[in-house]
């Protein structure tokens, strides 16, 4: 109708990851047809699934990874599980011998992340981040190693990332608030902490969505993980992440989010597909918002 302001629709999109220890009985280049195929935009890699000790990949083995994941239009996004190969690191022992070994491998897996092109690294591993007998000190151990690896990771242009793990796996950072006090206590820009929605769900008294509101404006999350609470894909369980998914989409959350289930049923891929599927689903629902 004349005089009228002519409306139209401004459809969101959002672009995800895959974990890919979901598709680790298959080669790499298996992986990464499957997601694509799927319709995810990248890859989250394990570096565990790339080599016995991924801290002594060359360069050409790198840039051969990353020629791979390029070659099916993926991206790798970034890396998480990061000490669970080679065995027996641990960021909070004291033993100067172990924190000279564990320093080393994070620099190198900093450095793997950047040759791969990912941007952000997930810091989980809850058995190499164990309190043991003296907790004081070994969050000192601990924050060293973290805002050492954080800086290393901003002067390549990425952020490392504290993941908290709820108290049924882990015994250090086991909440949000304990991962944003040890990030503004490294006063080290590079290093940050993230929302993995089945730890959160599992480990934070508030819900999804009220952890978004509280912590989302203040920058310290740099990366986010669906899954369910029950270890699943997102959507497996029954939990709904609508309201978490929204407050991403309010936002303009542009750094892909990863799935990383754990229990795949019935399998890996038909796991990975389910998850993109429903979350899919919700950006459709809830990404459309009237525009001029």
């Amino acid at each position: 109708m004349r005089g009228e302001k002519a409306h139209k629709e401004v459809v969101l999109v959002m672009k995800f990851s895959l974990c890919n220890e979901v598709l680790a009985d298959v080669p790499l280049a298996e992986q990464c047809r499957l997601a694509a195929a799927m319709g995810y935009s990248g890859l989250e890699i394990a570096p565990y699934t790339l080599a016995p000790d991924p801290t002594r990949m060359s360069d050409r083995q790198i840039a051969e990874t990353r020629g791979i994941v390029a070659d099916h239009g993926l991206e790798v996004t970034g890396l998480h599980w990061l000490l669970v190969a080679p065995e027996g690191l641990s960021i909070t022992d004291s033993a100067p011998d172990m924190r000279q070994r564990t320093a080393d491998a994070l620099a190198a897996l900093v450095d793997l992340c950047a040759g791969l092109g990912g941007r952000v690294l997930v810091h989980g591993s809850p058995k190499q981040r164990r309190l043991g007998t003296d907790p004081e000190r070994a969050r000192a151990v601990a924050l060293a190693h973290l805002a050492q690896a954080g800086a290393r990771a901003r002067a390549a242009g990425m952020v490392y990332c504290i993941e908290p793990i709820s108290s049924d796996e882990a015994d250090f950072v086991t909440s949000l608030a304990e991962a944003a006090a040890l990030v503004e206590a490294s006063g080290e820009p590079g290093l940050r902490t993230m929302i993995d929605t089945g730890h959160a769900l599992r480990g934070e008294t508030a819900s999804l969505a009220d952890l978004a509101a509280h912590w989302l404006p203040t920058g310290l999350i740099a990366h986010v993980q669906f899954n369910d609470s029950n270890r699943r894909g997102p959507g497996q369980g029954s939990d709904r992440l609508g309201p978490f998914m929204q407050a991403l989409l309010a936002v303009d959350w542009s750094s892909p989010p990863a799935v990383e289930p754990f229990v795949y049923v019935p399998d890996g891929a038909t796991t990975a597909a389910a998850a993109l599927g429903y979350l899919n689903g919700l950006v459709d629902a809830l990404g459309t918002a009237p525009g001029a």
